[in-house]
């Protein structure tokens, strides 16, 4: 129960820096957002490691903390680019299905899902489809309703293996998994940042800004220690489950502060979606 308490923080914690972060790459450079999101966390990981001074795990668990910062982060810079340019609520249910990978994981592992797990994941899929649908005179234009919705399948195929390799990490030592995530990812995403700006076509943060992101990297940091930490002491797939309601958060989120209104057979397949997730969750 434990687990499923902490998978479940880690929902809430996600969801909210996700929405956060969406919004603010609506005004700045995706790469900016998450080079500010990524020195924050970053420095506060080498403080902890630093003073708790123990040494890194063994090397399969060093290259798993590596595979999933880079994972990660090419998953968040597709999330938060798909969430500038399309629909919040429809972002998020869509990335949210990546879930599928660990728990297909977790059966060649010799789990198995049951009824309800199994319908989940099959309304889960129709719920793509249907959130997929193209909706003539919304706030955006079918190209980029289409382009938002492939970002945020490629954002959940890599959300789903962070989910895995964050797991193997997290057995030799959440913490230093943790940093080396941030090692992997802050240099990446920080040469990008550079050329956006140095080019002048991104718009460079004030101090004001830039801590704001500091703020949404650490409540994004939070959400993974939450979750490296269920992920030790529960099973990945009913963990990685309860992890993935984040995008009840998001949608809730954007349809009280932005009045995002989804509509038609899009609204089906967001709650279609939902209820997928939700179901997997349930029968974990």
């Amino acid at each position: 129960m434990a687990a499923i308490a902490f998978a479940l923080g880690s929902s809430l914690l996600w969801g909210l820096s996700d929405y956060l972060g969406g919004f603010k790459s609506r005004t700045f450079a995706v790469p900016v957002v998450l080079a500010g999101m990524y020195l924050s966390s970053l420095l506060v990981m080498l403080a902890f490691v630093g003073a708790r001074g123990e040494a890194a795990p063994p090397t399969q668990y060093v290259l798993a903390g590596l595979g999933a910062g880079l994972v990660g982060i090419l998953a968040l810079g597709a999330f938060y680019t798909a969430l500038s340019i399309g629909t919040m609520s429809i972002v998020a249910p869509i990335s949210a299905t990546g879930v599928a990978l660990p728990v297909i994981v977790g059966l060649i592992g010799g789990e198995r899902p049951g009824a309800l797990r199994s319908a989940g994941l099959a309304l889960a899929v129709v719920g793509i489809v249907l959130a997929s649908r193209e909706a003539p005179g919304g706030p955006i234009g079918p190209r980029e309703q289409r382009l938002s919705i492939g970002l945020a399948i490629l954002a959940g195929l890599g959300f789903g293996s962070y989910f895995v390799l964050a797991e193997i990490g997290s057995e030799g030592d959440v913490a230093w998994t943790l940093l080396l995530s941030r090692v992997m990812g802050f240099p990446i995403v920080l040469l990008i940042a550079l050329l956006a700006l140095r080019r002048g076509g991104a718009v460079r943060p004030g101090w004001g800004a830039a801590a704001a992101l500091g703020g949404i990297g650490l409540l994004d940091l939070g959400a993974n220690a939450f979750y490296n930490h269920a992920s030790t002491i529960g099973e990945l797939s009913s963990v990685s489950v309860a992890s993935s309601l984040y995008p009840v958060v998001t949608v809730m989120l954007a349809a009280l502060l932005l009045g995002e209104r989804v509509q038609g057979v899009q609204r089906a397949g967001v709650g279609v979606a939902l209820a997928g997730v939700l179901m997997i969750a349930a029968g974990a």
